[in-house]
């Protein structure tokens, strides 16, 4: 019988990217096949006046798995994580190793040769967490079982691998998981305008490691990968890179998405409407704009990488979409598209909502932003607006460019919504990433039945090839073809298939955001948790203990 499912991840109740929507959308699966033995581990950065908004402190449960005083001055709270299902979550209280790694970093080059001389900025913080999460696993094996354990670890990225390493030294029977989401080299190489994929059979990891700087997250990552007892990563894209770049080849994990996220139909269309309503006021008062009622509206979204995400190539196909949308004759409607990126945000401007609540149709200064920005000279997606001369738009262009830089919540200031509500209210995204692991802004548009245009590159796309095929009229998903040298050939086709939707009829529409909720039902984790089942059976010493 298996004790507990143990899950450490930076991202546990502590919402900064994508492998939050990964763990927090699993949770639900998971807790259907492990129950109360599921136990997530996460980082306690809150307070009193800052308290997470997402866990619940259970006193009721310290007895189950903390019991006495950490090591090191090493602090956890036990409670419950607000995502479907409510599972058990841990905060580890880290603060207090950090300075004190020294003898740590020094066991781990002696036993797993990791480097960590060159690490820098937040290695310190990750590897601290990661040992601190490492000896409460530790703590609850010692205390519950006399240190006898039938027990899962499993960690997510480079920032826990210090974890893994500890309890693999000090717990040899604990059955370890290692995910990379995405490598750090890869991650860097692509960063850094590097060629990745047309030179990935060429590139050494730990000599591109040394080159770019990251050679302690490196050393980590791959001394994590080669100790586990079962090394997992995403998608087929990045299982290449991994096989490449840390000299292991890792079981695939697809990501998926869970259903119960998406509201019943006659819900999901009424915060449809209510959404395209405040949106079209935000438009009207910057614009003086009214959106007519077959706008199509198209948006992109995720985190603030250009080069990465594809932000860069989203705004140059829009900008080549604009110029032909108003130079053709036989189409009529407008598209108005959206940046829906977090940026370093100050508040929303004053005038615009003092526009949106007079109803003014005037117009405003600047009329493709929406927020005050921290030094705006220095924000790559304004600079990239401000280069294909979306903001110095003319107010007669059938393509306007609106850039919402801020986190959407019902308390964001200006829509007062939620992403996924937002989202929704679109009629189509694009997501033409160039280093996307998986791709879970895509997967999550398509289960909220908006048709999406991404590349093969990212990993969510090349599944879609793989099991749907290349017809976004039975898919509702557009894949692009890139790669490092096509980037022009991407732009002018995204371009076709945003005119393209303009040219759709209200049937077709429908029929493509009908096969979008298909594909995206055709991802969800029921279907997606196989592989992680058999990560969990895999075993060095090749028992035939299955853990269900």
């Amino acid at each position: 019988m298996l004790d507990n499912l143990f899950e450490t991840s930076w991202e546990v109740c502590n919402k900064v990217g994508g492998i939050y929507a990964v763990l927090s959308t699993k949770a639900q699966t998971l807790h259907n096949l492990f129950g109360e033995r599921l136990v997530f581990i996460g980082p306690d950065l809150w307070t009193a006046e800052n308290p997470s908004p997402s866990f619940t402190e259970d006193h009721s449960l310290y007895s189950r798995f903390i019991t006495g005083s950490l090591p090191m001055g090493i602090t956890a709270r036990v409670g419950r994580w607000d995502v479907p299902s409510k599972p058990i979550a841990i905060l580890v209280g880290f603060q207090h190793l950090i300075g004190q790694l020294d003898a740590m970093y020094g066991m781990m080059w002696e036993k797993f040769g990791v480097d960590s001389l060159h690490g820098y900025g937040d290695y310190d913080e990750a590897c601290a967490f990661a040992v601190a999460a490492a000896m409460v696993i530790e703590h609850i094996i010692d205390t519950r079982n006399n240190g006898q354990t039938n027990t899962i670890a499993h960690f997510d990225e480079w920032t826990t691998g210090m974890g893994l390493l500890l309890l693999k030294s000090r717990q040899p029977d604990v059955r370890t998981v290692f995910t990379t989401h995405a490598t750090t080299i890869g991650r860097s190489i692509a960063g850094n305008g590097k060629p990745l994929y047309d030179y990935l059979a060429g590139y050494d990891g730990t000599q591109m490691a040394a080159e770019l700087n990251v050679s302690a997250k490196h050393s980590l990552e791959r001394a994590a990968a080669h100790a586990a007892d079962a090394f997992t990563t995403v998608s087929e894209v990045t299982a290449r890179e991994c096989e490449q770049l840390l000299q292991r080849r890792p079981i695939v994990t697809p990501n998926a998405f869970e259903p119960t996220l998406v509201p019943a139909p006659r819900t999901l269309a009424a915060r449809r409407r209510a959404a395209r309503a405040k949106l079209s006021r935000v438009v009207e008062a910057l614009t003086g704009h009214p959106l007519d009622a077959d706008t199509l509206l198209v948006a992109t979204s995720g985190r603030c990488e250009m080069r990465n995400k594809g932000i860069d190539l989203y705004i140059d196909a829009l900008n080549v979409a604009r110029t032909r949308l108003d130079q053709a004759e036989d189409i009529h409607r407008r598209v108005v598209a959206f940046v829906l990126v977090p940026c370093w945000t100050d508040v929303p401007r004053p005038e615009l909502l003092e526009a949106i609540k007079e109803g003014s149709a005037d117009g405003l200064p600047q009329p493709y932003l929406t927020h005050r920005l921290f030094k705006p000279e220095h924000d790559a997606i304004l600079n990239k607006m401000a280069a294909t001369e979306f903001t110095g738009q003319h107010s007669d262009s059938r393509l306007t460019l609106i850039d919402i830089p801020c986190y959407l919540s019902p308390d964001d200031g200006l829509l007062n919504l939620p992403y996924f509500d937002v989202l929704a209210a679109m009629d189509l995204t694009v997501f033409p990433s160039y280093y996307e692991p998986w791709g879970y802004t895509p997967l999550e548009s398509v289960a909220f039945h908006v048709p999406t245009i991404t590349t093969d590159l990212a990993g969510f796309g090349q599944w879609v090839l793989d099991n749907r095929g290349d017809a976004p009229d039975k898919t509702g998903v557009t894949i692009v073809h890139r790669s490092d040298s096509n980037y022009h050939e991407a732009v002018h086709k995204i371009a076709e298939h945003i005119l393209e939707a303009l040219t759709l009829t209200p049937e077709q529409t429908r029929k493509r955001r009908a096969q979008a909720a298909h594909t995206a039902a055709m991802a969800t984790w029921e279907q997606f948790i196989q592989p992680y089942l058999k990560a969990y059976n895999q075993q060095e010493n090749n028992s035939t203990t299955q853990y269900k």
